[in-house]
């Protein structure tokens, strides 16, 4: 989708000897608040912006944050990497777990998200009085209402603890904001979610890919659950419905069985540039070169995915790759586990797989992800080339529906965790928690998940798996110590609260455990 910009201005002005009609006049020449939400164009030009904001990766003045690096690097899948200790040091704070409250990685998650939240706001509160038919407006506010559940769940996953917002602030005894109990902010999340996918289409025509299916809210209400019920241990309230593990995993079954959802037949056309908005694809976000851009001042304004570019090697004159950044050096250890599974060709790259002059950057394990990678594939058409990759972030797959429902106990739980087996030709295994999460580990891995799936499994279990000392593969370059990981149990895995944004709420926030 186009990128549209809607610059609001507001200017004060002291005129004298002019009529009242001249003052109450609309401005001819901009685009302002008061004149703006009026048709079905500027409703679309709003929801875009909307849209927009899911694919953000960075915020101007702050730093770089793609969602999906950011969460790999926290995991045991990814380190830090990058050129050295000191290009990477904030994302080596994440792979450690020793993470400042003034980290800026951390910041751009908070106020990217808080970007996304107000645009869904404020187009839920205008869209009422907007020219256009019922069903129009049933389905902005249907796709808006997923957004606000997307960017919520984002931080609510990252930082517990923050605060909840459903409307706009209209003015300064709006600005203080307190945190809201993390129950509250997930119930919301459901809420959205339910609601929306009452009214989200079924079917998205091919013009409009990447415009979101009631599907992709199913799909993302049981990833909610699986997280909320696993870190709290309860059920989600959404309105006046109860949310349990059977309600999920019937959510799931529907899309299963009813969305037309299907796994690709082969597992390695899934992250080319054929697999884009693919069959299996429920929930897809666009990066492209469409907007061609070149401004290093304001990375944000380019279509590009950040994260392919951050995580491919730092190779040149190769045919095969562009000059990535070597960020997110896969581990030994994921390395060591997919060994002998089909899927490991497709998800990791070997250092011995590469053409070209390779440069050893930080944490350099001889290994990079394949997924979201500098290859020449996904390279842009034009503009600069690290702001223009051409490489979709899939969100949820199908794949990961038919796992989640086997993990929520659908009546064909055994099924499902065959069928995503079988299509890269393994066997049938007893369908157990053991066994989905070792599926979810092969069949997900480098996608943004790993973390998370930890996470929700408890502090004892993330320590076992995210804490690592004198694990070594055979290209691994630097001292073990750098590659030696302590996870801070007593954070429970969420992230500080910036520091910032502490201080300009000064003294509401209360500062998250462990920090």
């Amino acid at each position: 989708m186009k990128k549209i910009y809607i610059i609001a201005a507001l200017a004060g002005m002291l005129i004298s000897g002019c009529s009242e009609d001249f003052l109450d006049t609309q401005p001819l020449d901009n685009e302002v608040s008061s004149n703006f939400y009026q048709t079905e164009e500027d409703a679309m030009e709003a929801l875009v912006a909307v849209y927009d904001a899911l694919g953000y990766q960075s915020t101007p003045g702050v730093s770089w944050a793609p969602f999906q690096a950011v969460s790999d690097m926290l995991s045991d899948d990814e380190f830090a990497g990058g050129s050295d200790a000191n290009d990477g040091k904030f994302q080596d704070e994440l792979n450690n777990f020793n993470i400042s409250t003034s980290n800026p990685v951390v910041r751009s998650l908070w106020m990217k998200n808080y970007v996304g939240i107000y645009r869904a706001n404020l187009l839920l509160e205008k869209i009422g009085g907007i020219d256009a038919s019922d069903e129009f407006k049933a389905r902005v506010i249907a796709e808006c209402k997923f957004m606000r559940a997307y960017f919520y769940f984002e931080l609510v996953r990252f930082f517990e603890n923050i605060p909840l917002m459903t409307s706009t602030i209209k003015g300064p005894s709006g600005y203080v904001q307190e945190q809201a109990e993390p129950a509250d902010v997930y119930n919301q999340i459901a809420l959205d979610l339910v609601e929306a996918a009452e009214d989200l289409p079924g079917v998205i025509p091919a013009t409009e890919k990447g415009r979101i299916s009631k599907w992709a809210a199913q799909s993302l209400l049981g990833r909610v659950y699986l997280f909320y019920n696993g870190v709290y241990g309860a059920d989600l309230i959404a309105g006046d419905v109860t949310i349990n593990a059977q309600a999920a995993a019937d959510y799931l079954d529907d899309v299963i069985d009813n969305s037309g959802h299907d796994l690709m037949a082969d597992y390695g056309d899934i992250f080319h540039l054929s697999g884009e908005f693919g069959i299996e694809s429920v929930f897809e976000i666009s990066y492209g070169d469409d907007a061609t851009w070149w401004d290093w001042g304001y990375v944000r304004g380019g279509e590009g995915n950040l994260a392919a570019q951050q995580q491919g090697p730092r190779v040149t004159n190769s045919n095969n790759w562009d000059r990535g950044w070597s960020f997110g050096t896969v581990s030994e250890k994921l390395a060591a586990d997919m060994t002998g599974d089909p899927r490991f060709q497709h998800t990791i790259l070997t250092e011995g797989e590469l053409d070209g002059d390779l440069a050893y950057g930080y944490q350099h394990t001889g290994y990079f992800n394949k997924k979201y990678s500098s290859d020449a594939e996904h390279q842009s058409a034009g503009g600069q080339f690290e702001l223009n990759r051409t490489c979709n972030y899939r969100v949820i797959r199908f794949s990961d529906v038919l796992l989640m429902a086997a993990e929520l106990g659908s009546p064909n739980a055994q099924d499902h965790l065959d069928r995503v087996r079988a299509r890269v030709g393994l066997g049938s295994v007893p369908v157990n928690l053991d066994n989905i999460y070792n599926e979810r580990r092969m069949e997900l891995a480098l996608e943004g998940i790993r973390y998370f799936d930890v996470i929700r499994r408890g502090m004892s279990y993330a320590d076992a798996q995210l804490s690592s000392s004198g694990v070594r593969g055979t290209n691994y370059v630097g001292d073990q110590q750098i590659f030696d990981v302590s996870f801070n149990s007593s954070t429970n895995g969420f992230l500080p609260i910036p520091q910032e944004e502490m201080d300009i709420i000064s003294g509401t926030f209360t500062q998250n455990t462990g920090y």
